[in-house]
């Protein structure tokens, strides 16, 4: 995320570039849904109706701190950078959510997730400077605002290796489906759409929307063999 963020101060930030690093970004978030959480969630011991659940209230809540910030930014046009930091500190948080209850298994499991979302996250860090940069934020906000990504993580890895390892695995699954709604929306309702609003779609926008969903699968493959 810090390198992320580096390449959007270093680098020009035009409105296509934007909305190309948020393509990115969405692809990735909806390949960490649709290759990790979701096949994880089902593939154990939590019945289904209550990943299904899981995955509902995750949403009802996007949805919940979407109206708050709205209404405490002043407006859906002032809060579209913030959302976007939203979307991402998720992102962040269930990769350490994932990290922390790989851990209670193997240490080595933990450090290959990290190293994989590691470079999944990169275009989220740019897209999220970049956004900020393009609304006008100044710079010494848009760094704090990425030194503070490091605490999702953290809070993530933290919650999943100290609350969730003594407890079922069914709860863990449906946390983990909780995390996969909240992203799910975060892709689709926030990250895209601020991607069509910065510049005009192209056929290319679709190519880098794929790419960071390809990205992300080819990664999660290697490290989970």
């Amino acid at each position: 995320m810090v390198v992320g963020t580096v390449l959007a101060e270093l680098t020009g930030t035009s409105r296509r570039t934007l909305s190309r690093a948020l393509h990115v970004a969405s692809g990735v978030v909806l390949a960490v849904v649709a290759v990790e959480l979701l096949p994880e969630s089902l593939g154990g011991a939590a019945p289904p109706w209550a990943v299904v659940l899981g995955l509902c209230l995750g949403g009802a809540f996007y949805i919940l701190l979407e109206w708050l910030i709205e209404r405490s930014a002043g407006g859906e046009e002032s809060a579209g950078a913030w959302m976007i930091y939203t979307a991402v500190a998720v992102d962040l948080f269930s990769d350490g959510l994932m990290i922390g209850v790989g851990s209670v298994l193997s240490l080595q499991l933990a450090l290959l997730l990290g190293l994989g979302q590691s470079m999944a996250d990169l275009p989220e860090g740019f897209a999220t400077a970049a956004n900020f940069k393009n609304k006008g934020q100044p710079r010494g906000r848009r760094l704090l605002v990425a030194a503070s990504l490091i605490l999702p993580s953290l809070a993530g890895a933290s919650l999943g290796y100290w609350l969730l390892r003594d407890r079922s695995e069914a709860l863990q699954l449906t946390a983990l489906a909780f995390t996969a709604g909240i992203l799910l929306i975060a892709a689709v309702e926030e990250m895209l759409k601020q991607a069509h609003e910065v510049a005009e779609d192209t056929r290319l926008s679709a190519a880098f929307l794929i790419g960071g969903f390809s990205l992300f699968t080819i990664f999660a493959s290697y490290f989970d063999s």
